[in-house]
């Protein structure tokens, strides 16, 4: 009982400590303390933090939750700013029910090994989940040859808005050995029966760099600068959580 009242009363004792540290250099203005009133009060927390350095650890925690839970509420901000963009832009893939109840938009890069282990935890997803919305928006941040597939697969979207041959498509690319360029993207597109000319015609179009440059400034505007991410409900996951967690943000999006 002692030692847990002590412990309560450490961070309590660190923040007057604190105050009256924050306090000196306004209060040396105002010729409040003496030189020997402040040495004696830095003294004092010096002496405490060297005996009890655990609180720092404390402080660091706790200054490390408060970050999270804004970076969270900014992400919530821009989620609903964004919201048809992010759902429901006209330069995306939408796969599993295009009327589901609750949607996982994905930000991916063809040569992120990441995103290829979660590829399944997707795949899990549309095969169980039948009220599931999955859309996936290209970003190319991995190099040019990321660049080059992204192009290939906007191309391959536009020849096919429904996303059943896409799928087949992104599947072959992602999952494939190797780094993922133009020619393993055109090989990917060719084996999953897309339209070659057409592939080669639309992969350097408007609509492919309009697509590119929506979802560059989407995942900027949310601060993702990794793949995957995931926009599930109203809230922003960052990193291949896998499955177990992905199903559980999904459950409690459809709560809400």
């Amino acid at each position: 009982m002692t030692k847990l009242l002590a412990a309560s009363a450490r961070p309590a004792l660190f923040a007057s400590l604190l105050a009256a540290t924050m306090l000196l250099a306004p209060a040396a203005r105002a010729q409040s303390f003496s030189d020997d009133q402040k040495q004696a009060i830095e003294g004092i927390i010096k002496d405490y933090l060297l005996k009890h350095p655990e609180v720092l650890q404390e402080a660091m925690t706790a200054l490390d939750k408060k970050q999270q839970e804004a970076d969270a509420e900014k992400a919530r901000t821009t989620i609903k700013d964004n919201n048809a963009t992010l759902f429901n832009s006209a330069h995306q893939v939408v796969l599993g029910n295009p009327q589901g109840s609750v949607t996982v938009v994905e930000f991916f890069d063809y040569n992120c090994g990441y995103c290829k282990k979660a590829l399944p935890d997707m795949l899990t997803l549309l095969k169980t989940d039948s009220n599931i919305r999955f859309v996936l928006k290209e970003f190319p941040v991995l190099g040019e040859g990321s660049v080059e597939a992204a192009h290939v697969a906007v191309a391959a979207r536009m020849q096919d808005p429904t996303g059943k041959k896409y799928i087949e498509f992104h599947q072959k690319l992602l999952g494939g050995r190797g780094p993922a360029d133009k020619a393993h993207a055109l090989a990917a597109a060719k084996d999953a029966g897309f339209d070659m000319a057409r592939i080669d015609k639309d992969m350097n179009s408007d609509e492919v760099k309009a697509t590119i440059d929506e979802n560059m400034k989407l995942a900027d505007a949310l601060g993702v600068n990794g793949t995957p991410s995931y926009v599930v409900g109203s809230e922003l996951v960052v990193g291949a959580v896998g499955l177990d967690a992905l199903k559980e943000k999904l459950a409690a999006a459809q709560k809400k």
